[in-house]
């Protein structure tokens, strides 16, 4: 189930930017220490907190994402630039199903 996209095609920086933020404020440390080339377990994300991630990423982003995500791209980086490219492709499905 796909719902409607709030981002019409987030950027792979866009998306950094965002779970970067996301886990800063999370664990109250400044966005600069955040590496996004290291693997989310290096900050201590535990299944609850990918869970919360995955969820709040879901709403931002306007598509369904797996809670398991995580585990398949294990960086921000590589994360951000699946999801660039799925939302893109999903909201270019939405486009022409309209």
């Amino acid at each position: 189930m796909i719902q409607n996209s709030t981002v019409d095609r987030a950027s792979i920086t866009e998306i950094q930017d965002w779970t970067v933020a996301y886990i800063a404020d999370l664990l109250e440390i400044d966005p600069d220490e955040i590496d996004t080339a290291l693997p989310f377990d290096r900050y201590g994300l535990d299944s609850t907190a990918a869970v919360g991630l995955t969820g709040d990423l879901e709403d931002w982003l306007g598509i369904e994402i797996d809670p398991t995500l995580l585990y398949d791209y294990p960086t921000i980086d590589s994360l951000a630039k699946y999801l660039a490219a799925t939302s893109g492709a999903v909201n270019s499905q939405q486009s022409t199903d309209k």
